[in-house]
C-alpha cells in the first residue's frame, strides 16, 4: 500500500519541520519528518498536520552553525554532533548543484560504516527522504534528504572488533542465534560498545539481486520477531526492523555495486540492536485476525507514538499478517503520544 500524497501536505509539513533540529536535549531524535512522510506515503496526509501539532512540544530550534564543512576537511567533521547544521548546509549545497542520486551514490558508502550513530535514526530518516523523492522530486523533499544525510554525517559512528559467529540458514534463525550482551545497562552507545559477537549471516553475498532478496528476508524476519520479542525494549527494538527497511527502500536509488555492502551493514545493525535489547524469552505471539492494513494503520495513528507509526509503516511494507501483528504488539507495549 503506497499512495503518496500529491496535495502538497508533505511539503507543508517538511517546511514546518526544517526550522527544527534533528535532535532535542542533545541526544533524542526528532522523529517528525519520518512520521509525516510515512503518513503521506500511506494515504493519510489528512492526519499529518494534526499529528504534527501533537508532536510539536518535542521539537527544538535548528542548531547554530559551527564552521562550514568543505570537500577538504569533511573527514575531520564526520561524527561531530556539534557540526549538524554545518553538515546539513553542506548537503543542501551539494543537492542544489548535482542530481540527488549522484550525491547519494558518493556519500552512501562514506556514511554506511557509521550506520549505528544516532541509534540508527539517521539512516532511517534518509530512507524516508529517498522514498519521498522517488515518488516526486521538489525543493522540500530535497531539503529533507539534506537534513537526513547531514544528521547521519554528524552522528556517524562506526564499530569494530565484533567477532563473527557461524550463521544459521535464515535471517530469522540467525536473529534467534544472536547472543545477548552480558551487561545490558545504559543507553544505546554503552550497549553498542558491549556487543562483542554476532552471527555473520549473508556475509558471503556479493551479487546485488541476492543482496536485495536477503535484505527483504531480514526486514520480514526482524518485523515478525518484534511480535514475540518487542517487550525486551518496546522502543529500541523497533529499529531492528526499521533500520534495515530504510536501507532496503534506498537500494533502487543506489548503484548496484553498493547493494551487497548495504546488506552487510543492515544485518550488523539489526543484529546488534537485537543483542542490545534481548528479552529473557519470547512472549506468546499476538494475532491480527481479519485486520486490514488500513485498520492497523488507523489504530497506530490513533495511538500516535512515533515509533509505533514507523514500525507500522515497515509492517505495511512487509504486508503479511505476522507483520501486522507486530504493529499491534507495538501499540500494546508503547505509551501513546499525549495530547498538548
Amino acid at each position: 500500500m503506497d499512495t503518496h500524497d500529491t496535495t502538497g501536505t508533505l511539503e507543508e509539513a517538511l517546511g514546518r519541520l526544517h526550522a527544527s533540529g534533528p535532535e532535542r536535549l542533545g541526544r533524542l531524535t526528532n522523529h517528525a519528518p519520518m512520521v509525516v512522510e510515512a503518513l503521506a506515503a500511506h494515504g493519510r496526509a489528512d492526519a499529518v498536520h494534526r499529528w504534527l501539532d501533537l508532536y510539536r512540544p518535542k521539537l527544538e530550534d535548528f542548531p547554530r552553525p559551527f564552521s562550514p564543512v568543505t570537500d577538504a576537511d569533511w573527514r575531520e567533521a564526520l561524527g561531530d554532533p556539534r557540526r549538524a547544521a554545518d553538515w546539513i548546509g553542506h548537503f543542501g549545497r551539494a543537492l542544489a548543484e548535482q542530481p540527488w542520486r549522484d550525491v547519494l551514490a558518493v556519500w552512501w558508502p562514506r556514511l554506511l560504516p557509521g550506520i549505528y550513530g544516532g541509534s540508527t535514526h539517521p539512516v532511517i530518516r534518509v530512507g524516508h527522504a529517498v522514498r519521498a523523492l522517488e515518488a516526486g522530486e521538489n525543493g522540500p523533499r530535497l531539503a529533507e534528504l539534506a537534513h537526513g544525510l547531514g544528521y547521519w554525517a554528524a552522528r556517524h559512528r562506526p564499530v569494530s572488533g565484533i567477532a563473527p559467529l557461524p550463521p544459521a540458514p535464515s535471517a530469522a534463525r540467525s536473529l534467534d542465534a544472536v547472543p545477548p550482551i552480558t551487561d545490558p545497562r545504559g543507553g544505546f552507545p554503552d550497549r553498542l560498545a558491549a556487543v562483542r559477537r554476532l552471527p555473520r549471516w549473508a556475509g558471503d553475498v556479493t551479487d546485488p539481486d541476492t543482496a536485495r532478496t536477503r535484505l527483504t528476508e531480514l526486514v520480514r524476519a526482524a518485523t515478525h520477531r518484534y511480535a514475540t520479542h518487542g517487550h525486551g525494549e518496546e522502543t529500541m527494538l523497533v529499529h531492528a526492523a526499521t533500520a534495515p527497511n530504510a536501507v532496503l527502500r534506498t537500494l533502487p536509488s543506489l548503484p548496484r555495486e553498493l547493494w551487497a555492502p548495504s546488506l552487510h551493514a543492515a544485518w550488523t545493525a539489526s543484529a546488534a540492536v537485537t543483542a542490545m535489547y534481548a528479552p529473557a524469552g519470547p512472549a506468546a505471539p499476538v494475532t491480527a485476525p481479519g485486520r486490514t492494513a488500513d485498520e492497523v494503520l488507523e489504530q497506530a495513528l490513533a495511538h500516535g507514538d512515533e515509533h509505533v507509526i514507523k514500525l507500522t509503516d515497515t509492517a505495511l511494507d512487509v504486508g503479511d499478517e505476522r507483520a501486522l501483528a507486530a504493529a499491534l504488539r507495538a501499540i500494546e507495549l508503547s505509551e501513546p503520544l499525549a495530547p498538548n
